[in-house]
């Protein structure tokens, strides 16, 4: 199957056109209105390099972690009730993205964070669309991630620790409080042990499609977010 190359006009071929690798398009930008439509298609760019055009994704499966299903490993559950970490909300978004893109991957000889994406999403984050949920341990960012919410999806990108679990006790506190706040899931993209320990699961594209039509039915949470639980309560409120 020929991959679709984009052009100026604002459209993204179906996500079932996808080739084996789950690659959709290739080419466009990383506008706001383009990012924006991509996720609410069931696509997401990922960049092989700043040298190279834009590829856009919809991988099948699709690992994400339902926020009713999800669960704490005992020892992280140990470690938030312990409080040795604040967790905050959109206070810090640059600094974090810049953090991800530092953090060294297996495999990686770069950041798929190239400037254009970071551009975008941080745009999307003045917008209220796109989230930095940070671990902060006496006044220094120590870990953290970001991401897109749209209607009852959260779209994880990526995240950073520079300090024990700081990074875990992040994600589990935004799970707790997706929950709370009536979302239905967390999109991964892709399979990680890390995520594994969370209750993440693989579902085919069609699943993953329904579920996310069903979630974008709700009116979106736009603006800077403040979380209703914090580390403690939040490891309280999630089941083992």
């Amino acid at each position: 199957m020929a991959i679709r190359w984009l052009g100026p006009t604002l459209r993204f071929p179906s996500p079932n056109s996808a080739d084996v690798d789950g690659v959709v398009a290739v080419g466009g930008d990383c506008s706001t209105a383009r990012l924006l439509l991509a996720y609410r298609s069931g696509i997401f760019p990922w960049p092989l390099s700043d040298t190279m055009p834009l590829f856009w994704f919809s991988p099948d499966p699709r690992w994400v972690v339902p926020t009713a299903e999800a669960h704490l490993p005992r020892s992280l559950r140990k470690q938030m009730r312990r409080g040795l970490y604040e967790v905050r909300c959109d206070t810090a978004f640059e600094a974090v993205i810049d953090a991800c893109s530092a953090v060294p991957r297996t495999g990686q000889s770069g950041t798929w964070i190239i400037p254009e994406l970071r551009e975008g999403f941080v745009a999307l984050h003045r917008m209220g669309y796109a989230h930095s949920i940070e671990a902060w341990q006496d006044g220094t960012l120590v870990g953290g991630l970001y991401g897109l919410a749209l209607g009852r999806a959260f779209f994880g990108e990526s995240m950073f620790a520079l300090a024990p679990d700081a990074s875990k006790v992040a994600f589990a506190t935004l799970l707790a409080n997706l929950h709370q706040w009536g979302f239905d899931f967390i999109d991964c993209q892709t399979r990680t042990e890390h995520l594994l320990r969370f209750g993440a699961i693989s579902w085919t594209r069609r699943q993953y499609l329904d579920a996310l039509a069903t979630a974008l039915k709700s009116e979106d949470r736009v603006g800077k977010w403040l979380f209703e639980l914090d580390p403690a309560a939040a490891a309280l409120a999630m089941r083992e």
